[in-house]
């Protein structure tokens, strides 16, 4: 992606034109790429991202009487001397804060320039979406492909920590300023996930995250399947793209997939929307503050006439949803999988003069028929779960499970091993002898010393086994083509 984030053009001058009305940001969060990394850290812009705008002076506000009588006693009588850039930005960063708002934050320099970063074609980092949530860094989705989704990283894992330094209190552009790092380099976060009593260390290496968001396929009987994982520059093209290679395959029928996908750029969604929506149909409405609706409208040029369904998770979000909720409503085409994320406002971001920035809440968005899913989401036509061991607690390639012990991760590997066809015995959380049989046969299988106790190399070789049996047995891929097989008959 293009640093200087300029709209995407559609074939005709005027498609979208009244978007650029709007400079928002809809990634949901920030991208934890992390050289940056969702830093990576990537938020998406809208065209019109900077505003400027005068100081303001003190005397001409008696609201600011406070605050400067504040910033004076301060520099005058604190017992030692304060920077004043400091202050300054503490206090910006204590409006933003006071809005209760995890998407309006304030990005000193150094964040500002990993925000601007972002905008590339790729990062270095561990590759998951975050955003800030009654104080604590949640994960929202993990990059397809990254370092953070293979080492088992989940959508709504609380990061708790950073290589021992504690996250707590932190906003999501502070927070990716700790993870983020260089390529080759080892970060250990602490993840608390769902009811697990004890926190789980992940030790991730970080690597290089290119921003590919389009992976199609096709699947049997005519049926494509076009995974977007975020709404980047060229991914309406991309999709074009993808479509056309799927149509000369012989495609019947489509499975749209954005599971997992956070976000990303307004125009994207839009002119993505419109590919699947009548012509004239309503893509989505923008309302500010005073009440006041942008209508947001489909160009199609008929560009695709087959049918299709629409996967969605609790990690799709925001600009997805835009998606999502428009192709439902506008076009009545069914939406699979389980209830989305549920993000109904947009962003835009104003730079200070010395690099610094912040970003702001802006207005919300509301589907064509006028609905706020704002921390509500999307409710699938077909709510479909993935299998139970989808949901697998993550375990430490560095913790070592061997005969006698007992705990979560134990029960973790035994319900894996269950899963790619092993009998470990009881799954119960106890390393028994029947579980070290089990260990021992797979270590065999995959040309692993057979030490019969999991640690580094064969735990590693497990969760790579039960991603691969979770992608083999995806429920619901599988419940989407049922009904697509349906409507192409």
């Amino acid at each position: 992606m293009e640093e200087d984030k300029k709209q995407q053009e559609p074939n005709n001058a005027s498609k979208f034109i009244k978007i650029k009305k709007f400079p928002f940001i809809l990634g949901i969060v920030l991208l934890i790429f992390v050289t940056a990394g969702i830093t990576a850290i990537a938020l998406s812009f809208g065209d019109e991202k900077v505003q400027s705008f005068a100081p303001i002076a003190a005397n001409q506000r008696e609201e600011f009487d406070k605050l400067y009588s504040t910033y004076d006693t301060i520099k005058n009588k604190y017992y030692k001397e304060v920077d004043d850039n400091t202050l300054i930005n503490g206090a910006i960063n204590g409006m933003l804060e006071s809005l209760d708002d995890p998407y309006s934050d304030y990005m000193n320099e150094a964040e500002a320039k990993s925000f601007h970063q972002s905008i590339s074609s790729s990062f270095e980092g561990i590759g998951a979406e975050i955003q800030e949530q009654d104080s604590r860094i949640m994960v929202v989705s993990p990059i397809k492909g990254s370092p953070a989704e293979k080492a088992g990283i989940k959508p709504n894992d609380i990061i708790l920590s950073v290589n021992g330094k504690s996250l707590h209190g932190m906003s999501s552009s502070e927070a990716v300023t700790h993870i983020r790092g260089k390529k080759g380099t080892k970060v250990e976060l602490m993840i608390s996930r769902g009811n697990a009593s004890e926190p789980i260390k992940i030790t991730i290496i970080r690597d290089t995250i290119p921003i590919e968001t389009v992976y199609a396929e096709m699947l049997p009987e005519g049926i494509a399947k076009v995974q977007v994982t975020s709404f980047s520059d060229n991914t309406a093209k991309d999709l074009r793209t993808a479509l056309e290679d799927m149509e000369a395959k012989g495609m019947k029928g489509l499975i749209l997939d954005l599971r997992g996908n956070p976000g990303g750029l307004l125009d994207q969604a839009m002119e993505i929307s419109s590919m699947f929506i009548p012509d004239g149909e309503v893509i989505l409405q923008v309302e500010d503050r005073a009440g006041k609706k942008e209508v947001i409208k489909s160009e199609n040029n008929g560009e695709l006439k087959k049918p299709m369904v629409v996967l969605i998770d609790k990690g799709s979000a925001s600009a997805s949803e835009i998606v999502a909720a428009a192709v439902s409503e506008a076009a009545g085409i069914k939406l699979i999988g389980e209830k989305s994320f549920g993000k109904g406002t947009v962003q835009t971001a104003e730079d200070f003069k010395d690099g610094s920035n912040f970003k702001y809440t802006a207005a919300k968005w509301l589907t064509p028929k006028g609905n706020w899913i704002h921390k509500k989401g999307i409710k699938p036509d077909n709510a479909v779960a993935l299998p139970s061991y989808a949901n697998l607690l993550y375990i430490s390639p560095e913790k070592e499970l061997k005969q006698s012990s007992s705990s979560a991760e134990v029960k973790s590997a035994e319900a894996m091993l269950k899963a790619i066809g092993l009998d470990p015995g009881n799954v119960d959380g106890f390393f028994d002898q029947e579980t070290k049989a089990a260990v021992t046969k797979f270590q065999k299988d995959h040309k692993l010393k057979a030490t019969g106790t999991i640690k580094g190399s064969t735990t590693m070789k497990l969760m790579e086994q039960l991603r691969e049996k979770i992608l083999q047995n995806d429920t619901q891929v599988k419940k989407a083509a049922d009904v697509l097989k349906k409507e192409i008959k």
